[in-house]
């Protein structure tokens, strides 16, 4: 395989480096060219091949992931300078070193894959999707998580039926055995080293996804549409507070109409403090809407952990049928920026959200069980926690709520790329997820993760959707990330051997 000299410099690399970036950028809202996910990492892993030198692999990964990740998440610019109040030369800043950071995990990869690529071995190219899958994986553990591979496959073939079984991790490793093995293909690699696909038709042997049903009960889903400018605009006071309470009173008051009855009605996350536990007058008309409704009503409220109320906490509220709360939780992942300022860094910049001290986290799942039902709520961020939504169904929920204020991102494609991972959590747990928003995307998604019923953004109105609820157990929920555990055994037993095969890492 014909190299360049060590000494001389070309640009071809990092050309390709680049259009992998751009690649992953296009599988996603507001593109949704996912055809695309099988070639995305091609043009990358090829240029690696050709590299014989570490420190470039590095920096031919990073190329790729600070495109992909400034690319995806535009949008973090806009919500701190529009919302975070934070001056447009620091909100700039602040999005590059965001970027830039991401952007790192991807330098690994190419450190290592490109290490795994540049020697002929059978087992080149799962080496590489189980680098990919673990190195994707540790995202959540590291401060921010977002869009993953996985999440392209969500409307393919027969690719979705791993999601129960591996989580999105599944999804992700196929996706990128899938490249290697183009990448290899273009490299002439013996036809052995290509062999893995074969095994690509046992997806028909897993079990489908459920089949679109019909619901037996009927949920509203609330989406008052009231923007953050608007919140913005003038202070909070508790007037305001009603103003926008009678607004969800409004639109959770008529009578449905595909049926007699309302099981359900969900409130959004929301998007400026209202205190449940504090004033007397919304939690009264709250707990008369639920009775009159005879409905469970999930809402969104600010609790404290403290009396002194220096601790405020990010919370889902459920009613039952007759007012009484039938639980209360806490949020666990909070967003950086938004719920809290990561340290060092909480004098320089201001967080999105208007209370006093930063958010502080909760730290127990709870499965609320209101009138023989049980349903797992959790809040907005928390969708990409795919290990952490699956607590909920691993706990009995019988259903999934997820109240949202997706106004942070206004009209950007952040709202569309949201909606598409609470998808995949539908699919791994098989369990009808619930989608209320404040501004769109309110949906109710199936355990397919088909979206079944949907409003239209940036108005306001409530949907009335059919869902079920569900008691089975998906392998994913009760073994949680097994496979991406499995993934980060393999990478470091290939980096390993390649290592004893003479690899040098020193640059």
């Amino acid at each position: 395989m014909k190299r360049e000299p060590v000494g001389r410099w070309t640009g071809a690399p990092y050309l390709a480096s680049a259009a992998t970036g751009l690649l992953l950028v296009v599988l996603f809202p507001a593109f949704h060219l996912a055809l695309l996910a099988p070639l995305a990492l091609v043009p990358l892993l090829v240029a690696l091949s050709r590299e014989p030198r570490p420190r470039r692999r590095f920096w031919l990964g990073c190329v790729a992931g600070w495109i992909f990740w400034g690319g995806t998440c535009y949008w973090i610019h806009g919500v701190l300078r529009e919302h975070g109040r934070v001056p447009a030369a620091g909100a700039l800043a602040l999005f590059v070193a965001f970027f830039l950071v991401k952007g790192l995990h991807l330098g690994v990869f190419g450190w290592l894959a490109g290490a795994l690529l540049s020697r002929p071995r059978p087992w080149a190219a799962p080496a590489v999707a189980a680098v990919w899958t673990a190195l994707e994986g540790s995202h959540p553990y590291t401060g921010f998580t977002w869009l993953m591979l996985g999440n392209a496959a969500t409307d393919m073939a027969a690719i979705p039926r791993l999601a129960p079984l591996t989580g999105i991790g599944g999804l992700s490793f196929l996706l990128a055995l899938m490249n290697a093995v183009v990448a290899l293909t273009i490299l002439r690699r013996p036809r052995v080293h290509l062999a893995w696909l074969l095994a690509a038709p046992a997806l028909y042997l897993l079990p489908p996804l459920p089949g679109p049903e019909r619901g037996r009960h009927m949920a509203r889903l609330v989406q008052p549409n009231i923007s953050q400018s608007e919140i913005d605009s003038r202070p909070w006071t508790r007037e305001r507070a009603q103003e926008f309470a009678s607004r969800l009173i409004e639109l959770s008051s008529a009578e449905p109409a595909m049926a007699r009855w309302l099981d359900l009605i969900a409130w959004p996350e929301n998007p400026a403090p209202l205190y449940f536990y504090d004033d007397p007058i919304y939690r009264l008309r709250a707990e008369s809407l639920a009775r009159q409704r005879q409905a469970r009503l999930a809402l969104s409220t600010v609790a404290f952990r403290d009396t002194e109320r220096l601790e405020p906490l990010n919370s889902a509220v459920l009613l039952g049928p007759d007012g009484g709360q039938a639980a209360r939780y806490d949020k666990i992942h909070l967003v950086p920026f938004g719920e809290f300022v990561p340290w060092p860094l909480g004098r320089l910049v201001q967080k999105v959200t208007r209370e006093a001290g930063d958010f502080v986290a909760g730290d127990r799942v709870v499965v609320a069980q209101a009138d023989g039902r049980r349903i797992g709520t959790f809040i907005c961020y928390e969708s990409v926690f795919g290990g952490a939504v699956r607590q909920f169904v691993a706990g009995g929920a019988e259903l999934l709520i997820n109240l949202s204020n997706d106004g942070w991102f206004g009209r950007s494609a952040a709202r569309e790329q949201h909606l598409l991972i609470a998808r995949m959590r539908a699919m791994e747990n098989a369990r009808w997820l619930l989608r209320a928003t404040n501004t769109g995307v309110t949906a109710a998604i199936d355990p397919a993760g088909r979206i079944r019923a949907s409003l239209a953004a940036d108005r306001p109105a409530a949907l009335d959707a059919s869902f079920n609820y569900d008691s089975s157990v998906t392998p994913y929920a009760r073994w949680g990330d097994w496979f991406w555990w499995l993934t980060v055994a393999g990478a470091w037993a290939a980096v390993a051997a390649s290592r004893g095969g003479g690899i040098q890492y020193d640059g």
